[in-house]
């Protein structure tokens, strides 16, 4: 299907718009996801604040030009769509990992943008199985609290044993 000029511009605009401000790119591949499944991860990644967009490859990489990202564009093969943030950098690999889990072979991570700089399918997946910021910080205040809870569990027991 054959797309005018100006359509393409306006694709690129909006393209261009949307990563303009991404702390990180996930280049999506997605093979035969019904509408309802398409529909319904649109859905899921608003509800998180990731961004959704499927374009042609060249028009993709047309907007993507003008980042000056360092590296060479990871291969993209099959249909291709984007997911970004704005404001988590690993919201969007994390999502969309967790949505090739749910959907089975149609959909999959494809290489991605992550601190300035492009990165393969390896990199990307790696970022997706970081934990989300809450959970992050969760682990560090445990982190900071294990010795205080060790120190009062030995007290507790050294109580018990005068006590005794």
């Amino acid at each position: 299907m054959a797309i005018s000029k100006d359509k393409k511009n306006a694709i690129t605009a909006k393209l261009k718009d949307a990563l303009s401000e991404a702390v990180s790119v996930v280049f999506v591949r997605f093979h035969k996801l019904s509408v309802a499944d398409t529909s319904a991860l649109r859905r899921e990644l608003k509800k998180e604040g990731v961004g959704y967009y499927v374009a042609k490859k060249t028009l993709i990489k047309r907007a993507l030009a003008d980042k000056k990202l360092e590296g060479e564009v990871p291969a993209m093969e099959g249909e291709i769509a984007i997911a970004w943030s704005n404001t988590d950098a690993t919201a969007p690999a994390r999502l969309i990992h967790v949505a090739g889990r749910k959907y089975k072979e149609a959909i999959a991570i494809a290489g991605g943008v992550f601190e300035n700089a492009f990165a393969d399918v390896a990199k990307m997946v790696s970022i997706a199985t970081i934990p989300p910021l809450p959970v992050l910080r969760g682990m560090f205040v445990n982190v900071i609290n294990s010795p205080r809870q060790g120190f009062v569990m030995a007290l507790d027991q050294i109580a018990k044993q005068k006590g005794a």
